[in-house]
């Protein structure tokens, strides 16, 4: 750095005689004030003759580095640079400029030397960063080796962290940020160690330096031994044996913050009033830079922990089904972003995989993310197909749009484990991407839609069938995109690492490779990644039966069931079965016409399905709504309105099929039950608990 050398300055005849000298040059290069005068330049610094002097006379400037031996002896590399003079005295025809190193034992003396390294050079280099760590190590190298041989910054712990409790008998805590040596002695480290929490009793000087706000002189000649004993470490006495010590508060409105520790040894002078004061406006000035850090952090921090309460706490599938998930939260460059992911098991043995990103960063995206998870709860919990839940959630940040601009891209998969059907649709998402076993990866061809809150499209879903053990990875662009790097670039990339092989592969390490490379990038954007392993479940966990819309099919459907469950093992659950079954197939027969499929699925519960071909959605009526009333009390009555008789053939019940007691027998037997649609028509569930 310019300002850690001496520039000495010599004026020079045709001959190479010195005419003229400043202070700096005197002081270096001679023990007597007026022995320069005269000399040739050549005596001054052997071999600076032919390649400078005479590119001086040939109207040129040179530089060259060559070796200059001091007054006391010492011999140190010299930049000499030679400026041809014209239009001054008449004997003057060049000045040699000669920078040298500052001597270690007088890196402290020259003041004008110390207040531009602190003040002009360092500070414009270290302010830039919002990164409190990295800025606290950057304000020590400026303080260490220009101002002083070690030191520390301290902050005070109630302004780092605001759940920090209030100061205790032995005073306010303050954390070590970061710490400076020029001796390369590694007990520093170990004798104050970075991030290390300290409290200092009233009465000491880092006390005073806290309650005051002013800068303080200490002397370690007799402290020294005793600080180590009052810390319990040794190294400390050697350390600080006779050093000067300045304190030099860091003030803001909030008040002080902390100080610098600034220590020098013996082998340099003492602190002084007048280093005070030019370490004391470094301070100030960084004391900027340090509360503007510090908000920084606290709103980072704040921010990520709300994303973080508002990302999932856990994913669930089905027992077959593999799920693994990565979050990585945006470099320190970047905020906090509003990417998500979502492993949600439906009843049935079916998953619903999502994963989305909100655009834009900060406080607002964490929150929009967090009330886009929201209503994805909710609509998986009401079984929409993949395309029709994300339109309502195009209509939710719309409806968020109206009050402030927002938009953001997901994918949704559902995938049956009885089947091996995958649905998938997409909100101007990326491609997920699928790995068949021993097969080449791809990238699906979804229909594209517009992001959610643009609108102007559809959103059509894709369905197919997939082999067990197929790979299905879905991610947001921060994995695949950045600033150095094309987005294609990054797709193909990612398709390499997802080659032949990688569904047989432990899925932490495909998530650890997909990473790879992308903690580096400091201006990184937040990353979600959900990776699911698909199979179906075993044949003997699940039975169906197609049945015709015929009374008599009741009968058959009790018979059916209860044999499944004795070869299940599940006979303690054969009557409440055989009746939920038995009024949902009168339910179906009631409202539909054609063949219907009778479904049972022991995954995580019991559950017991009906498919038909109607697509109206049944509800429990209540006693004084009229029988023939369906949904909406239009049209005729939905499938499984509640007519069912509790067992009985339709027809059987007479008064009691009016009741409408058929669903409300499911919800009482039931832990739970629902309707979801499919592509021919819809299925009525109910699940009860295994025992």
């Amino acid at each position: 750095m310019e300002s850690s050398t001496r520039i000495l300055i010599l004026g020079l005849d045709w001959a190479g005689r010195i005419l003229q000298f400043d202070r700096n040059a005197a002081a270096v290069l001679s023990a007597d004030p007026d022995g320069l005068l005269g000399a040739g330049l050549d005596e001054v610094i052997p071999g600076a003759r032919e390649p400078l002097l005479e590119a001086a006379r040939a109207g040129r400037e040179r530089t060259a580095m060559l070796a200059l031996e001091t007054a006391e002896g010492a011999v140190l590399d010299a930049v000499v640079t030679v400026h041809p003079m014209s239009g001054g005295a008449p004997d003057l025809a060049a000045l040699a400029v000669i920078k040298v190193p500052v001597p270690l034992a007088d890196r402290f003396a020259d003041p004008a030397v110390i207040r531009r390294a602190l003040l002009d050079d360092g500070l414009p280099r270290v302010g830039s960063t919002l990164d409190l760590e990295l800025l606290a190590r950057g304000l020590m190298d400026v303080l260490v080796p220009h101002f002083c041989n070690s030191g520390a910054l301290m902050l005070l712990e109630s302004h780092l962290d605001e759940e920090e409790p209030p100061a205790g008998p032995g005073g306010p805590p303050l954390r070590r940020m970061a710490i400076g040596f020029d001796d390369g002695d590694p007990g520093w480290d170990a004798a104050f160690p970075t991030g290390e929490t300290i409290a200092y009793p009233s009465g000491t000087p880092f006390a005073q330096c806290v309650e005051s706000g002013e800068p303080v002189f200490a002397s370690f000649d007799e402290e020294a031994a005793h600080s180590a004993a009052d810390w319990r470490r040794p190294p400390v006495a050697d350390l600080l044996k006779g050093a000067s010590m300045l304190l030099l508060p860091i003030t803001s409105p909030a008040g002080v913050l902390g100080f610098f520790v600034c220590t020098r040894n013996t082998a340099h002078r003492p602190f002084d009033p007048y280093d005070a004061q030019v370490g004391q406006a470094f301070a100030a000035r960084a004391s900027t830079f340090v509360e503007n850090a510090r908000r920084y952090s606290r709103e980072r921090a704040t921010a990520l922990t709300l994303q973080r309460s508002l990302l999932p706490t856990g994913l669930s599938a089905p027992s077959t089904v593999e799920v693994h998930h990565r979050y990585l939260p945006g470099s320190r460059m970047i905020e906090v972003g509003g990417d998500w992911y979502e492993s949600i098991a439906l009843p049935g043995a079916r998953v619903a995989l999502v994963v989305g990103d909100v655009a834009g960063h900060g406080v607002k995206a964490a929150v929009t993310m967090g009330r886009l998870r929201t209503a994805i709860h909710t609509l998986a919990g009401l079984e929409l197909p993949p395309a029709e839940a994300l339109e309502r959630l195009d209509s939710l940040m719309s409806t968020l749009g109206e009050r402030e601009p927002h938009f953001a891209t997901c994918a949704w998969v559902v995938y049956d484990a009885v089947s091996g059907r995958c649905e998938v649709a997409s909100a101007g998402h990326l491609p997920p991407l699928l790995v068949p076993p021993g097969g080449a990866s791809t990238y699906l061809d979804v229909p594209p839609a517009p992001p959610l809150g643009v609108g102007d499209g559809p959103i059509v879903s894709r369905e197919f069938t997939v082999e067990d053990g197929t790979l299905l990875f879905l991610y947001t662009d921060g994995l695949v995109e950045n600033r150095a790097r094309d987005i294609d670039d990054g797709l193909a990339g990612l398709r390499r690492i997802l080659g032949p092989g990688a569904a047989a592969r432990p899925l932490d390490e495909l998530c650890q490779d997909a990473l790879d490379g992308v903690y580096d990038d400091q201006h990184r954007d937040d990353i979600a990644i959900l990776v699911a392993r698909l199979a179906r479940i075993p044949e003997d966990r699940h039975a169906s039966w197609e049945l015709p819309a015929d009374p008599a099919a009741v009968r058959r459907a009790r018979g059916l069931v209860r044999d499944r469950l004795a070869r299940w093992g599940l006979d303690e659950l054969a009557d409440s079965t055989v009746l939920v079954a038995s009024e949902l197939v009168t339910n179906a027969i009631r409202h539909t016409s054609g063949r219907l499929v009778l479904r049972l699925v022991r995954e995580g519960g019991l559950v017991c399905e009906v498919f038909d071909r109607s697509d109206g959605r049944p509800r429990v009526r209540h006693h004084e709504e009229p029988a023939g009333g369906g949904a909406g009390g239009a049209g005729p009555p939905a499938a499984g309105d509640g007519d069912g008789d509790g067992g009985g053939e339709p027809g059987e019940g007479g008064a009691m099929a009016d009741a409408g007691r058929g669903l409300h027998v499911v919800g009482r037997l039931a832990r739970r039950w629902g309707v979801r649609r499919t592509p021919g028509g819809k299925a009525v569930w109910c699940e009860q608990e295994l025992p």
